[in-house]
């Protein structure tokens, strides 16, 4: 089995790369299923404390290779429902309940789902030649992975429209601009900037950035009475682990701290 998904961790750090270069790194079945393994095993293993996507070659995820869609020999339409249900859809919940952090290094061309991909995660760092395509509007498609519900929240209605029913390229700079991703940086700097972000991040307390996460998407549906009773929970929780009591100790101490990520 060719090795689709590239994978390695080191100092708290699970570098996922996507490695289709020779097709822009656009998803397949085969590569999806890898990618699934290598999430399960972010899951289960606590010494992982920050996920790192990139793209091997040229670009960051080109999305849906269309040539695994196309109709049957009979000329059937393919069920893109069913694809949208066994993969993407997986996909985004699995990445969404991690209560780990998770950053995009978009190293070129993001379109389709690879741009929604990236747009899920949950910090954005792209190289100053990267651009975003809503490419589903040229395929008469709606935006899947997530697209509809992150592109308004990222973008801002009317930007989310524009994207979505234009389908043009949005270079990284303007992402940035607009506030829809977190940093852009040189193409020479991406690698090691994106690498020491995802270190410093897995240093940090990662129990209570998980918390912090699913707060944040919790308030994107929630109330503000809703939120608050969440806040008061999590807070809870978060104040019974053993990062807080070190996260205190370290500053009365006047010392760094020393964080385990552990919730108890």
């Amino acid at each position: 089995m060719d090795a689709l998904i590239l994978s390695n961790v080191e100092q708290g750090v699970m570098t996922i790369t996507l490695n289709r270069p020779d097709r822009l790194n656009s998803f397949n079945d085969e590569m999806h299923q890898q990618l699934v393994d290598c999430l399960k095993q972010a899951e289960r293993d606590d010494t992982i404390r920050c996920l790192l996507i990139t793209g091997a070659g040229r670009g960051f995820c080109a999305g849906q290779d269309l040539n695994d869609r196309n109709v049957d020999p009979q000329g059937n339409p393919p069920d893109l429902g069913l694809s949208v249900e066994n993969f993407y859809n997986p996909l985004v919940r699995r990445l969404a309940a991690l209560p780990k952090p998770v950053i995009a290094a978009v190293n070129g061309v993001a379109a389709g789902a690879g741009a929604t991909l990236a747009l899920g995660c949950d910090m954005v760092i792209a190289a100053r030649s990267a651009n975003f395509i809503m490419a589903f509007s040229k395929l008469g498609l709606v935006p899947d992975c997530g697209g509809t519900w992150f592109l308004p929240r990222v973008a801002g209605r009317a930007r989310a429209l524009g994207l979505a029913l234009m389908g043009d390229k949005l270079s990284a700079e303007q992402a940035h601009q607009w506030g829809m991703i977190w940093q852009v940086v040189d193409d020479a700097q991406l690698s090691d900037a994106a690498l020491t972000l995802a270190r410093h991040l897995a240093t940090q307390p990662t129990y209570g950035l998980g918390l912090i996460k699913q707060a944040l998407l919790a308030a994107e549906t929630n109330t503000l009475d809703a939120q608050l009773d969440l806040e008061r929970d999590y807070q809870r929780l978060a104040g019974r682990s053993p990062d807080y009591r070190e996260g205190v100790s370290a500053f009365l101490a006047k010392r760094p701290p020393q964080f385990s990520g552990k919730s108890s």
